[in-house]
């Protein structure tokens, strides 16, 4: 843990530098070569982080090599709280991070993190294609202390349940279970009131802390649990389905502002065939993740009613949902 923390420390160390460097040029300079270093949690081959390179790869065609991208997957940075707080100060340009941990930072875009606010992943898609999804990466951006650019949207599915103890076939299951949450209020609530007790916690150590048992269970999408291993701990996976939580690919405003407009209007388009792109690889990969765990033979349980679970997170709306009423109505309302 200890070597982790100190090759983190080394390479944000580069980067820092390099950013001091940058921000002592002139803007005709800083249109000198730049790499753009990318964090993600997740590993090498995972849809958010293909969908990246390749976006670095169109950026360095396009600029005759003199813009690229560098990803550190897997953590090689830290979690997805210090993926914002990196990009903040411009340590990093790029980090690819869920609503989940963006949501404390920029508070619009928690209407996307109630629980059950989506029908389904195919709503969610719609939302983020349309007006709100624009309305709400252009929140991000124009936020007047979040110093981020929002470049794109990216999916992560459905979070469904998953635990060490037992099948989940009901929300009675769930009853004392700790269960791992993002670092976000609303998702604590989420859990005390399903029946489980709600740990928020980075991403970073939810695989130990299901080994030692530290906590329970967790939720997350099947990619997630198959490909980050935690399926090799938790062998209990129900569909609950709970949420549909998109992820945003941010962009460093400290390093933004030194880019030309064209730099920028590039940034924006391969931004956006990257969303496209790892919606693809997305759909792809949650059925290899799927097939994944038949074959490990984890006990997947597709729940008989979710009623019960909608229900039970109604104090969750009523504590958090009014100030979002109007934006609510105008997501419901989408076909």
């Amino acid at each position: 843990m200890k070597q982790n923390h100190l090759r983190r420390r080394q390479l944000l160390g580069g980067a820092l530098g390099a950013t001091a460097l940058l921000g002592s040029t002139s803007l005709a300079t800083a249109q000198a070569k730049m790499t753009f270093k990318a964090s993600d949690v997740h590993p090498e081959g995972y849809p958010t982080v293909t969908a990246v390179e390749s976006m670095g790869k169109k950026l360095s065609a396009a600029t005759n090599g003199r813009l690229s991208v560098q990803m550190y997957a897997a953590m090689q940075l830290g979690g997805e709280k210090e993926a914002i707080e990196q990009a903040q100060i411009g340590a990093i340009a790029l980090g690819r991070v869920s609503v989940g941990a963006l949501g404390p930072v920029v508070d619009d875009l928690n209407v996307f993190n109630l629980p059950f606010l989506f029908r389904n992943t195919a709503h969610a898609q719609k939302v983020m294609d349309g007006a709100i999804g624009q309305e709400l990466l252009d929140k991000v951006t124009n936020h007047p202390t979040a110093g981020l650019v929002a470049l794109c949207w990216m999916d992560a599915g459905a979070r469904s349940m998953y635990d060490t103890k037992h099948a989940i076939n009901s929300i009675a299951d769930l009853k004392g279970l700790k269960v791992r949450v993002m670092g976000n209020p609303m998702f604590v609530d989420m859990m005390n009131n399903l029946g489980g007790n709600g740990v928020a916690m980075g991403y970073d150590q939810v695989f130990t802390a299901l080994q030692t048992g530290v906590v329970d269970g967790a939720e997350n999408n099947p990619p997630s649990f198959v490909f980050d291993n935690h399926f090799q701990v938790a062998k209990f996976y129900t569909l609950t389905e709970h949420l549909i939580v998109p992820e945003m690919l941010v962009f460093s405003k400290r390093i933004w502002n030194q880019l030309s407009k064209d730099d920028q209007a590039l940034l924006l388009k391969v931004g956006r065939e990257a969303q496209a792109e790892e919606r693809v690889l997305w759909n792809q990969y949650e059925a290899q993740a799927l097939e994944k765990m038949k074959a490990a033979g984890i006990n997947v349980v597709t729940l008989a009613d979710k009623k019960p679970f909608q229900d039970a997170v109604k104090p969750v709306w009523d504590k958090y949902g009014p100030k979002y009423a109007e934006m609510i109505k105008r997501i419901q309302a989408v076909q």
